[in-house]
């Protein structure tokens, strides 16, 4: 099963480790330097033209992506339990 993150990405619900709600987690010490690091390396990919409100760990063929998504969390794990 595929979740819809935005504008046409879509990722394996398998391959998701968490989703985070950007504002809330992006002052922590850990997740700044967890996005800054995937930044760096090129492991972020951006699926918002909007103001982003979440963001998404995913391991994709052993190797962990960050999707950055206009969509908030709770509509992403809606989406994940198959109750949209």
């Amino acid at each position: 099963m595929y979740i819809h993150l935005g504008n046409e990405i879509s990722v394996k619900k398998k391959n998701i480790v968490g989703i985070f709600d950007i504002e809330n987690t992006t002052t922590g010490k850990n997740t700044s330097h967890l996005l800054e690091k995937a930044t760096k390396e090129g492991r972020v990919v951006n699926v918002s033209y909007e103001m982003p409100k979440s963001f998404i760990v995913c391991m994709e063929n052993g190797r962990e992506i960050v999707y950055i998504s206009q969509i908030s969390v709770a509509t992403l794990r809606k989406r994940a339990d198959n109750r949209y």
